[in-house]
């Protein structure tokens, strides 16, 4: 189902207002990232792919806190969904008037977060690993992990993605 679509709209800034918002006429919602079909992930991705972007570009954060490759880490993801949730219900025009700089605060507690997950994965600018797993006792030992260099960031995203989806349908037997 990945289309022209898919493509255009990952990296169309265009896809949001003059204030950031995103151009998507839907309710802020949670989104567990573990119960997603194919095409809810593939929305979700698109619009949460399109949110780091303006975020990091906007309060122009280092790759310390979002790196190109935040995709491959599920704590980042899980973390960043989160802030774009939290940032979708302070800004909805329906709420209080004082929400945003509720978000602004608990932001400055995510930026800490993140910081914290960048470390402990090893992702960087230039390079990325899988985040190393601990086994405990009694479990076999973990894979070794291998550094690789990010050449292509959109290219890789792209081609994550699918293969999230693809996983997805393969497990959904659709």
């Amino acid at each position: 189902m990945l289309g022209g679509a898919f493509n255009g709209a990952v990296f169309d800034d265009d896809a949001f207002d003059e204030l950031g918002a995103p151009l998507v006429a839907e309710p802020p919602h949670p989104v567990n990232w573990n119960l997603l079909t194919a095409d809810e992930a593939e929305t979700e991705w698109v619009e949460l792919n399109r949110w780091v972007n303006w975020l990091r570009r906007t309060y122009g954060l280092p790759a310390s806190i979002i790196p190109p490759f935040w995709h491959r880490h599920p704590e980042l993801v899980w973390e960043l969904s989160a802030l774009h949730l939290h940032w979708l219900s302070a800004y909805d025009p329906d709420q209080h008037g004082s929400a945003p700089f509720g978000w602004h605060r608990d932001f400055a507690d995510a930026r800490n977060r993140l910081h914290d997950w960048v470390t402990t994965s090893g992702t960087r600018l230039d390079r990325d690993r899988p985040t190393r797993q601990t086994a405990w006792p009694g479990e076999p030992p973990a894979d070794p992990v291998e550094e690789v260099v990010i050449v292509d960031r959109d290219a890789d995203f792209v081609a994550f993605v699918v293969a999230d989806l693809e996983w997805r349908r393969e497990a959904r037997g659709t």
